[in-house]
């Protein structure tokens, strides 16, 4: 399958083991909060509020707090005022990245974001100096012990998915942005659990960096990951598979 790097394996297979679930539920709030204040609180009319509410559900986010969030998007519960923006930069040996951004405070937000990459040896961008690198995909993920790879392929291709790929304990469904959600639900009806399903950023081609590069792009990239503020994080980074045995 074209355009899924070690990185995107790598979040994942992260998010299997990650404990800072803490962190999980703060990023997902924050997008079920923008998306109840800019859509409404009705799921059925808000796309966006319904794939957030779902991946918060698939991550055992608490109803409660789930609720909180709608509330405070729609003024029901005095809430933050939070901004959207999107940064671009670069990473070690030229790395593309795109952070997409919610935050209470955009000053700190970008003081973070240049103090990490010039850590690291990256540098903020210009806007569109790397999206052209990227396709928009809809991408589900399941637990490998779903189900029999075949079937499980067989299953997403009749939901109307475009594209499929098993590796590290994970299998990967693309399919179209707009029919992401209709995907997911197909396959959740026949009994799949679903890890998440978002709208992201593919990379059309890659980056492959290796030795001490490779480490810089991965410290700097889970430093980003690792931000409250960044809501989601794309990059273009592929790395051999020796210098990821090393990490």
């Amino acid at each position: 399958m074209a355009g899924h790097s070690k990185w995107a394996n790598i979040k994942h297979r992260k998010g299997a083991q990650d404990a800072k679930r803490g962190k999980i539920f703060t990023k997902i709030i924050k997008e079920i909060t923008v998306a109840a204040r800019l859509g409404g609180g009705d799921l059925d009319a808000n796309p966006r509020l319904r794939k957030a509410v779902s991946n918060g559900k698939s991550n055992n986010l608490p109803i409660d707090n789930i609720t909180r969030a709608i509330k405070k998007g729609t003024g029901e519960l005095e809430g933050v005022a939070y901004e959207e923006m999107t940064y671009e930069g670069y990473g070690p040996g030229g790395v593309a990245i795109i952070m997409d951004i919610i935050t209470d405070n955009k000053n700190r937000t970008v003081a973070e974001v240049r103090h990490l990459l010039s850590k690291y040896g990256g540098n903020l961008g210009e806007t569109g100096s790397v999206a052209w690198i990227f396709d928009k995909k809809g991408q589900i993920i399941l637990d490998s012990q779903s189900g029999a790879e075949e079937i499980v392929f067989e299953a997403a291709l009749e939901a109307g998915a475009e594209d499929f790929e098993a590796e590290d304990g994970f299998y990967t469904i693309i399919t179209e942005p707009a029919i992401l959600m209709t995907v997911r639900d197909s396959l959740e009806k026949s009994g799949y659990e679903i890890r998440s399903a978002e709208i992201e950023l593919v990379p059309k081609t890659f980056q492959i960096l290796e030795g001490k590069e490779a480490q810089s792009a991965l410290m700097l990239l889970d430093s980003l990951e690792d931000n409250d503020d960044i809501n989601k994080l794309y990059s273009n980074f592929d790395v051999d598979e020796e210098t990821l045995l090393q990490d």
